[in-house]
């Protein structure tokens, strides 16, 4: 098992904030970069990248890798996020729990998976070859859910945790949509918290939703709620100290304010009393 580096607290780069990063050069512990904008020949994107990389450590995050989808696993895109690790030198990679594309139709977004032990063999199995493809430490995010299936045969933690122990690859840990999906399903988030293995998880996700009173999107476009940071403040102490992203995607505000938002996280990391019970 790897002893992940605690990186610090981290925003997303976005394209939204780059002036102020090249002009201002402030002081963010890392960024974490969405591996399919960078995944080129060249260009404005790397020259951009190569920018950061000059001042910055950098994580890598991807949203098209499709680990659950039936197609066979898409080398000629393995070999351009193999390339780009090496630019980065990312400590390690992720994407999510989910499937997005099959049979070459792509369908854009990240799609849940039945909770079965036959769709936890067959994404083990493809993590691993990713992970020894790749020859970093690989991690998979869980989803924010909006739906289940007739077919499940356990919990999503139970599957979640499953895959990860039969791939022996690691967790990003997001705790919104821990959140999102406990409003939406109805469970307790802390059952969700309490039977994860967190010395499997090598980064932490925290975000805003919106909060529609009967559902929860998660919209990453808000603050982040309080309920959420409870959740992240006993998911910290279960680590022992563990690198936070906050991800804020649309609706953005200037870069100081997502940081001091991302700073937050600070407030959480000992505060005891802000856990939930």
């Amino acid at each position: 098992m790897i002893n992940f580096e605690n990186l610090g607290i981290g925003i997303g780069l976005r394209i939204p904030h780059y002036t102020d990063i090249f002009n201002t050069l402030p002081k963010i512990d890392f960024f974490e970069i969405i591996s399919e904008n960078f995944m080129v020949e060249g260009g404005k994107p790397l020259a951009n990248l190569e920018r950061i990389l000059d001042h910055y450590r950098v994580v890598q995050h991807g949203v098209s890798l499709s680990i659950g989808s039936t197609d066979p696993l898409d080398f000629k895109y393995l070999k351009k996020l193999k390339k780009l690790t090496r630019i980065t030198n990312t400590p390690w990679f992720s994407d999510h729990l989910c499937w997005s594309h099959v049979h070459q139709k792509y369908m854009h977004d990240l799609l849940p998976l039945p909770y079965t032990n036959a769709t936890i063999k067959h994404i083990a199995e493809r993590a691993r070859i990713v992970q020894d493809y790749i020859e970093l430490p690989f991690a998979l995010e869980n989803l924010s859910s909006y739906v289940t299936f007739q077919a499940d045969e356990m919990t999503e933690w139970e599957f979640f945790s499953e895959i990860c122990e039969q791939a022996n690859c690691y967790m990003l840990l997001d705790v919104n949509n821990v959140y999102v999906s406990s409003r939406n399903h109805q469970f307790d988030p802390m059952t969700y918290l309490s039977h994860i293995n967190y010395s499997r998880v090598a980064q932490v996700h925290i975000a805003g939703h919106t909060d529609k009173g009967t559902h929860v999107l998660d919209t990453h476009n808000d603050y982040v709620r309080d309920e959420v940071w409870n959740l992240y403040a006993y998911v910290y102490k279960q680590t022992g100290g563990v690198s936070t992203l906050l991800e804020w995607d649309n609706d953005f505000i200037s870069l100081e304010e997502t940081h001091n938002e991302a700073l937050k996280a600070k407030q959480f990391q000992g505060d005891r009393n802000a856990i939930t019970s």
